[in-house]
């Protein structure tokens, strides 16, 4: 599997995975093709995935600017086509405590509105007509043993008393017997405004938005080179050369090996896996109580997903493989099914039909970043979603496309630094492995 911190290319016209969401959503979407004539631009943007098509469509339809996309597989290849479908007015891994902490409640509060936008920007989008198999509204955040609730009870006191966010706590009773008998959750929060989407449709959805604004998006034409050229940028592809005054990185987790300087180092690659089970049947939905459509995560550092499809299949996630030459091992996608079937002992004798991996991109401090990468601002960025970026993404490419145009970006932490660098940058995966093995000592014991 292409390994973005070994590999300087992530390939080219390569095949979507063989994912559920592959299998699902039908035939995709025309868009342009191969670029196959050397082209001038005022934007190019590099990557097809949530921001990549955000950015292009809030260029076309706010500011009048008509981007070209490049995209060096498929539309959504990365992670915009691999995840779980979880739309959360999320944070990436910082808590908003640690955040009223390290930077005060104004701080606090604006980071909390972007996230609130953002969900609001991915309704909104879809309202134009996207048909992306949307669930009904909830998201349970599960206690994963019982010292856990009192940290989701302090949770619930700091959202509903800072920015008045009606959060319900739940008992284990109340989890079991009204939503899902999960017999490793011992009470939960319940959200009413997170759901579950096919983030693949999304994507597609985003892209014939962005086109019919008259973004062009060009697949299978990855950038090989990248040069100065009279104060512009010269991208380079195996058949084509893009000349553009601003350019637009929008790749986060899948960045190939030193891209471009200025996001060198500064994010670690990390592989979730995921699972979807065959169909289950009436009296196995019975047996486990499984009454709800709801997304649901737990409270382990390293954190199990899942969800009940519109077909009735679980779809579980959590951690993969450390590098991408061994992201095809079954271990991880059997370790999936056991503890989804510690959870659902009805379920002992069910299977996955599918199983599939994609990078999620981590940020040394734990946000997401919205900043240029060289020092005149022609190059901009926007990465480290921590695993959260589904709804956020869309919300980073309107801000990236005004960083484009020169308009002010709010004053936070998201839009005003730079995403910091890792230290001992080569120690990432072994840094990675150690936090793996400390996460299970911490879920289990803490």
């Amino acid at each position: 599997m292409y390994d973005p911190m070994h590999d300087s290319s992530p390939g080219q016209h390569q095949p979507y995975p063989d994912s559920y969401w592959a299998a699902q959503s039908g035939e995709a979407p025309a868009d342009d093709g191969m670029l196959s004539g050397d082209v001038s631009v005022d934007v190019a943007i590099i990557g097809a995935g949530y921001t990549g098509l955000s950015t292009a469509y809030h260029l076309a339809t706010e500011h009048g600017v008509k981007a070209v996309v490049l995209e060096a597989n498929q539309t959504a290849w990365g992670c915009s086509g691999r995840n779980a479908g979880f739309v959360l007015k999320s944070s990436g891994r910082k808590p908003y405590a640690q955040m009223q902490k390290q930077w005060g409640d104004a701080v606090m509060h604006g980071i909390y509105r972007e996230f609130c936008e953002g969900v609001d920007t991915v309704k909104a989008m879809i309202a134009k007509g996207i048909d992306c198999d949307m669930q009904q509204p909830g998201y349970l955040r599960m206690a994963h043993k019982p010292s856990m609730c009192k940290v989701l009870q302090a949770q619930a006191e700091l959202q509903q008393k800072m920015f008045g966010y009606q959060v319900e706590v739940l008992t284990q009773q109340q989890v079991q017997q009204q939503y899902v008998g999960d017999q490793q959750a011992f009470g939960a929060l319940r959200y009413a405004d997170g759901f579950g989407v096919n983030p693949l449709k999304l994507a597609w959805g985003y892209q014939r938005l962005a086109r019919d604004a008259g973004t062009r998006i060009h697949s299978g034409s990855p950038v090989i080179d990248w040069q100065q050229q009279a104060g512009q940028q010269l991208l380079i592809t195996p058949t084509a050369r893009v000349q553009a005054k601003k350019v637009v990185i929008a790749t986060n987790g899948y960045t190939p090996k030193n891209f471009h300087a200025g996001v060198q180092a500064r994010t670690l690659p990390v592989l979730s896996q995921i699972i979807v089970t065959e169909p289950l049947t009436a009296e196995q939905l019975a047996a486990c109580n499984f009454l709800t459509s709801h997304v649901v995560m737990d409270t382990r550092a390293l954190k199990y997903y899942y969800r009940k499809l519109p077909d009735n299949r679980i779809l579980f996630g959590g951690r993969g493989a450390i590098t991408g030459k061994d992201a095809a091992n079954p271990y991880y996608a059997d370790r999936l099914l056991q503890v989804l079937q510690q959870s659902f002992p009805a379920l002992q004798k069910i299977r996955y039909q599918y199983k599939w991996s994609g990078w999620v991109c981590m940020a040394l401090d734990d946000i997401p970043h919205i900043y240029q990468a060289d020092e005149r601002g022609d190059v901009v960025y926007s990465m480290g979603y921590c695993g959260s970026g589904l709804s956020f993404s869309v919300q980073a490419g309107k801000r990236l496309a005004e960083r484009v145009m020169g308009i002010a970006q709010p004053m936070l932490p998201l839009y005003q630094t730079a995403l910091p660098k890792f230290p001992l940058p080569a120690l990432r995966r072994l840094g990675q492995w150690g936090y793996f093995h400390y996460g299970k000592y911490k879920d289990l014991w803490f």
